[in-house]
């Protein structure tokens, strides 16, 4: 986890979150986005310009999909697990 804790401190990470928009409504974590995960291939453009960029959902298991789908994209990120633990290592 330190490689996901030390971008979590850059200020040029960007936390994508991929849950639902009512779920992201419920708790997330500070400055994230959210894009929900059905709409991530329409914004490939956009997450092409972005940082560093480490995602996250409820348990790492729609995180890990995105991450799979913008890594075959091109474009470099990381999984960062369930939204919660992205939370505490960016505050930690």
């Amino acid at each position: 986890m330190s490689e996901i804790s030390a971008l979590l401190k850059s200020d040029k990470t960007k936390i994508i979150d991929v849950r639902s928009r009512e779920a992201f409504m419920g708790g997330h974590v500070a400055n994230s986005i959210n894009i929900p995960l059905n709409e991530i291939p329409q914004h490939l453009d956009e997450l092409k310009k972005m940082g560093p960029i480490v995602l996250c959902c409820a348990s790492g298991g729609r995180s890990g999909q995105a991450t799979i789908f913008l890594s075959q994209n091109g474009i470099p990120c990381i999984n960062g697990g369930s939204w919660t633990n992205v939370n505490y290592y960016k505050n930690n």
